[in-house]
């Protein structure tokens, strides 16, 4: 795997192991409480987030067992990444897509079980990624709902905008 790729998989790890050490002061009440009706808990946006990176893996495994014909990034790639900037950083709201929106979150977890789930979710990503040649992760596999085709590395930015976007709606709905 390539070094940058590493260093990448490492910054979310770090993020992961800040957020789960921030929030280990918290009840778990505190952290199952829904700020307003129609609202996610705590809980919520972090399996949220978890499933978003959980589905992203399974489509990316999906998809290179059947060897497709894949085309390099390009100026395509980068037009996606920005729109994917875009996205996240914009100070509006989205709807969820269907697979990570409200039906599929518990309506209560607890903080150690979810680290966990987590946690073996990211070892997983680790190890299926470093079977990948290089050069894997300079074409167009991952769709993501909005954005469109990008490659792994923009996957992995996806996963760090997508987890600091969250981050602070966690700290919102607990304080």
């Amino acid at each position: 795997m390539k070094k940058s790729t590493t260093q990448q998989l490492d910054k979310l790890d770090r993020q992961l192991e800040s957020l789960l050490s921030e929030l280990s002061s918290y009840s778990e009440a505190q952290l199952n409480q829904k700020p307003s009706p129609g609202a996610w808990s705590a809980m919520q946006v972090m399996h949220h987030m978890l499933l978003a990176e959980q589905l992203s893996l399974a489509y990316v495994q999906k998809k290179l067992s059947f060897n497709p014909a894949l085309k390099n990034a390009g100026v395509t790639g980068a037009w996606h990444i920005f729109l994917l900037w875009t996205f996240i950083y914009a100070p509006l709201k989205f709807k969820a897509p269907a697979n990570v929106s409200d039906e599929k979150l518990p309506a209560h977890s607890t903080l150690q079980e979810t680290a966990r789930i987590w946690k073996n979710n990211r070892r997983e990503l680790r190890e299926y990624l470093d079977t990948l040649p290089d050069d894997t992760f300079r074409k167009l596999i991952y769709r993501h709902p909005f954005a469109g085709l990008l490659s792994l590395d923009a996957m992995l930015l996806f996963f760090e905008w997508h987890f600091l976007r969250h981050h602070k709606q966690i700290q919102r709905t607990v304080k």
